[in-house]
């Protein structure tokens, strides 16, 4: 059991009522079973609007011919070969718990999960079915409310790039690892020169600052016409002009195979708000995160870009020292 704490001040936290509180009488409140160690508004509020409004589109275990999640999870960390029974496991960045998911269904592993927003609202619905190896947070990547050197395991998947300090989101998270420990990440890759001449970069500036509402709507009104376009383009030859140029996620490279029309919709409607609300997004090289772990103490064991499914994701991981 990780012993939770004030993340200000590392003094130990005791349940009482509907709050946490440490010795000198600070409180955080318990909402809906889940700690808040974070204002109910802030930078990630679009997470927490998307993961609400689709809280089940990505949850292999609610969608009966999906696989993409644990298979994207597996193929990251390769884990699906190790004895996680009893370990304690923390993720960084749940979002409605897809990958949540996967550790509780698929593991034994106790797991520790946060997530800067509401979104560990959805995951609760979600997940809760699992007890006590489930324990949700709600706070930030830089305070979290457990002590330094404390998992067997940490990860943190689709989360580094929407943080305001990448490379301190870094530092935090090997930070809770115990020395021996584990630290797997992906972010968004940069490819190139040529990574932010698309779409998603040059519309981003106006989209960020649209209410969640409007941007849904207007992304749900073009999304059938935004596909068939997409389409148009890929069976041309020239696909490159749909995932750079159109104001659409990239089907191909980024979405499950074989979904029916109607979910092949909603993953698109998901995805494409995914790309265009949130407030931060800072892609990175793989060679300049791997320097980053490294200098956080981490001796790399892997950095370099991972098949799964009909995709492929940037991944640094590593022991800490």
């Amino acid at each position: 059991m990780i012993p939770i704490i004030n993340p200000y001040n590392k003094k130990p936290l005791q349940r009482t009522g509907d709050q946490l509180k440490d010795e000198e009488g600070n409180s955080f409140p318990i909402i809906n079973e889940i700690p808040r160690f974070v204002d109910a508004s802030n930078y990630t509020d679009s997470f927490g609007f998307q993961w609400n409004k689709f809280q089940k589109t990505q949850i292999d275990r609610d969608n009966s011919n999906l696989d993409f999640s644990r298979q994207r999870f597996f193929a990251a960390t390769s884990w699906d070969k190790e004895d996680l029974t009893g370990k304690n496991v923390l993720e960084a960045g749940s979002g409605a718990g897809r990958f949540s998911q996967i550790v509780l269904d698929y593991t034994k592993a106790n797991l520790y999960s946060i997530d800067y927003s509401d979104a560990v609202s959805a995951n609760y619905r979600n997940n809760a079915g699992h007890g006590d190896r489930l324990k949700l947070y709600q706070a930030s990547i830089y305070d979290m409310p457990f002590p330094d050197n404390s998992f067997d395991k940490v990860f943190c998947f689709g989360v580094l790039q929407h943080t305001p300090d990448f490379r301190k989101s870094v530092q935090c998270l090997v930070d809770k690892a115990k020395p021996g420990g584990e630290v797997v990440v992906d972010f968004y890759p940069i490819k190139g020169w040529y990574t932010k001449i698309s779409a998603k970069y040059m519309l981003r500036p106006f989209t960020k600052n649209m209410s969640h509402e409007k941007l849904l709507k207007r992304i749900d009104k073009n999304a059938n016409r935004l596909i068939k376009t997409y389409k148009f383009f890929d069976k041309l030859g020239i696909g490159i002009i749909a995932h750079r140029f159109i104001p659409i996620c990239d089907i191909n490279r980024t979405l499950p195979a074989n979904l029916s029309k109607e979910e092949l919709r909603q993953w698109v409607v998901l995805d494409t708000f995914d790309m265009f609300s949130p407030q931060y997004d800072n892609p990175q090289k793989i060679s300049t995160v791997r320097k980053w772990m490294e200098e956080s103490g981490i001796a790399i064991t892997f950095a370099d870009f991972v098949p799964y499914a009909t995709s492929r994701v940037a991944i640094v991981k590593g022991i800490k020292k």
